[in-house]
């Protein structure tokens, strides 16, 4: 059976948010998009709005979804949408750091190798918007 996991790729004056995994030990330190597992009889979207809040105590409004269904270890999927944040400041509760990048940053961290070709298109967002 299929796990999903939803990502948020936040932006804000042309910078997408990235969140650094406090756990498990085999990802901390890496870098990734927040988001978390979708919960049985949740939808996508309310998963990304609900996660978002537990993560970093913001409340963010979906936008346009990013590519399909990413392939994670196991049988995990990783599916993304851009955000914007509607309210709150973003904290972060559930990971080590939180870093604003820009297009010319967008590489100064370590991403999680799963979510690197999502920063990729993400990336091509950024420079197209």
């Amino acid at each position: 059976m299929t796990v999903v996991v939803v990502g948020a790729a936040i932006v804000s004056d042309g910078r997408v948010l990235a969140a650094q995994r406090a756990e498990p030990a085999a990802l901390a330190g890496g870098w990734e998009l927040p988001g978390g597992k979708v919960d049985p009889g949740e939808n996508d979207l309310d998963a990304l709005v609900r996660e978002c809040e537990e993560e970093l105590g913001v409340l963010v409004a979906p936008g346009a979804r990013v590519g399909g269904d990413w392939p994670l270890n196991g049988d995990y999927v990783l599916r993304v949408w851009l955000a914007r944040i509607v309210s709150g400041v973003p904290e972060a509760k559930e990971h080590l750091a939180l870093r604003w990048l820009g297009s010319e940053s967008l590489y100064d961290v370590a991403w999680l190798e799963a979510d690197l070709p999502v920063v990729r298109a993400v990336e091509n967002l950024l420079r197209e918007g």
